[in-house]
């Protein structure tokens, strides 16, 4: 799985004065657990661009004044109007156990479902699993040309080696739907085959 670094900074002190003295300097308060000890450190809201506006999930490499630890983001804030980053809860990943991380799924193909007046409709941009992070893959890959009208993958139908998806196996991952201009031509074809 892809990793990213980010630098942090230790905060001396903690508080609702201390965070809005942080972000007015353009920074994120961020907490670290999941370790032997919490640390709580910040980090420049610029430099979560490439982390959190992307379609792509990473492990952080977090070097906090000097000290490296990987970690997962494992909570959000944002600000309910200006969608700005107010907190985040980073969890400590230990390389030898497992963790649980929502990987990207990416579809590939085209659906003979689709090829028949369907629509292709992408219900799970991504899947939680379980897993080493060395047998983590970057995304899941779901190949649709086989998927027909009608027809759907569900997560009980994805199987990768040394990771356990834990979404309920009959969630809709990919489906071809049926629009309405197929429907209609269904419709129109069924009276005339009867003739």
């Amino acid at each position: 799985m892809k990793s990213i670094e980010l630098k942090g900074t230790v905060r001396e002190k903690v508080g609702k004065g201390n965070s809005k003295q942080v972000r007015a300097n353009e920074s994120v308060p961020c907490v670290l657990y999941g370790g032997k000890e919490y640390a709580f450190f910040s980090v420049i809201e610029k430099d979560l661009k490439e982390i959190l506006y992307t379609p792509h999930v990473y492990l952080i490499d977090l070097n906090i004044d000097g000290k490296k630890i990987m970690a997962k983001i494992q909570d959000l804030q944002f600000h309910p109007v200006t969608d700005k980053v107010l907190h985040i809860d980073f969890y400590e990943v230990d390389a030898n156990k497992t963790i649980v991380i929502e990987i990207p799924v990416r579809v590939e193909g085209n659906s003979i479902g689709v090829k028949e007046g369907g629509k292709l409709i992408q219900d799970r941009r991504k899947l939680k699993v379980r897993g080493i992070v060395k047998d983590l893959p970057d995304e899941i890959v779901l190949e649709v040309s086989d998927l027909g009208l009608g027809k759907s993958i569900m997560v009980g139908d994805i199987s990768r080696e040394k990771i356990e998806f834990l979404d309920l196996k009959n969630n809709p991952v990919v489906s071809v739907k049926m629009t309405r201009a197929a429907r209609g031509a269904a419709e129109a074809a069924a009276p005339a085959a009867k003739k």
